[in-house]
């Protein structure tokens, strides 16, 4: 497979971790360190809602250079939602577009991952670091795509 042929499929993480919109914060910061990623796909009744980022959660903890007992810090992740600090309406891609212009895309937007949809559903992400394995792969001569279904 050349590189130019390579789909948005071929390298995106497939059935990624997701929120509910209404979500403790707190749930969504242990799903993020958890699970070792940095983004999560909101998902409300099957459709993609929105995209919550450790930056999103970041930005909303209150300042450690502030005094704030540890209690009061702690109660912001438990007292606030996912709905309330994510990114709607997130730009999103299609799994049959090419990975060229999925660069692309990211470097534009300034994304660090883009939510795969299709017919209306999220079916997968694809972060930086989905990116760098495919780049690893080709210049390790492994091919692009990470996984092979043999029949």
């Amino acid at each position: 497979m050349s590189v130019y042929d390579c789909h948005v499929r071929d390298v995106m993480t497939s059935a990624p971790v997701t929120v509910d919109p209404n979500s403790q914060l707190l749930d969504a910061a242990l799903a993020l360190r958890s699970n070792s990623i940095r983004h999560l796909p909101v998902v409300e009744e099957g459709k993609l809602v929105g995209l919550l980022s450790d930056r999103d959660i970041q930005r909303s903890a209150p300042s450690r250079l502030i005094p704030i007992t540890e209690e009061d810090y702690n109660a912001v992740f438990e007292c606030n939602t996912v709905n309330r600090v994510m990114t709607r309406d997130p730009v999103v891609i299609s799994p049959d577009a090419v990975l060229a212009d999925a660069i692309v895309l990211m470097q534009q937007s300034r994304c660090g991952s883009l939510p795969v949809v299709q017919n209306g559903e999220l079916v997968g992400i694809l972060t930086r670091g989905d990116l760098l394995d495919a780049l690893h792969r080709i210049l390790t001569g492994k091919g692009i795509v990470r996984f092979v279904l043999t029949t």
